[in-house]
């Protein structure tokens, strides 16, 4: 095996910590800012300020809570289906794969475990919607997924 490979046990393990990741920040957000309080993290740039969201990126499909639980239960089955056949993969895709994974469940859970997502991610210079820790792994996984393109358009080997 390359060893610019990644193991689907070590995708699934990275997909898991992301997960925690983002659980354990949104248990900090639900219990320190559900008073409504804004707490600043880097002034003028970013602070916390918690929101429930029943809808997907943006508010698309607000109230869809139900249907965007099954949909991400039922992406983050196909995903790790799709891991345990194809076995190892290069690092670009493999890092993609963990954190949509990653993402997909922690996002998942809140939509069956609360009936909404929390989203307490704000960036104050900008009018963007408020997101969260499983978010910004997803929009990574994103940014692999073009790496792991461009180095195969390119023709070069995975690094």
């Amino acid at each position: 095996m390359n060893q610019r490979q990644i193991k689907p046990r070590s995708i699934l393990l990275i997909s898991i910590l992301l997960m925690l990741i983002d659980q354990i920040s949104k248990n900090w957000a639900r219990q320190k800012l559900s008073s409504g309080l804004t707490i600043p993290f880097v002034p003028g740039l970013l602070q916390f300020r918690l929101v429930s969201n029943t809808g997907a990126a943006f508010s698309l499909f607000e109230g869809a809570t139900p249907l965007l639980g099954l949909l991400s239960l039922a992406v983050a089955i196909g995903l790790i289906v799709w891991l345990w056949r194809k076995g190892p993969m290069p690092k670009w895709q493999g890092l993609a794969l963990a954190f949509l994974l990653g993402g997909t469940i922690g996002n998942g859970i809140d939509r069956w475990r609360l009936g909404h997502v929390s989203d307490f991610l704000q960036l104050v210079p900008v009018d963007f919607p408020i997101f969260n820790t499983a978010d910004v792994a997803i929009n990574l996984a994103v940014i692999c997924f073009g790496i792991d393109a461009l180095t195969r358009r390119h023709g070069h080997k995975h690094t």
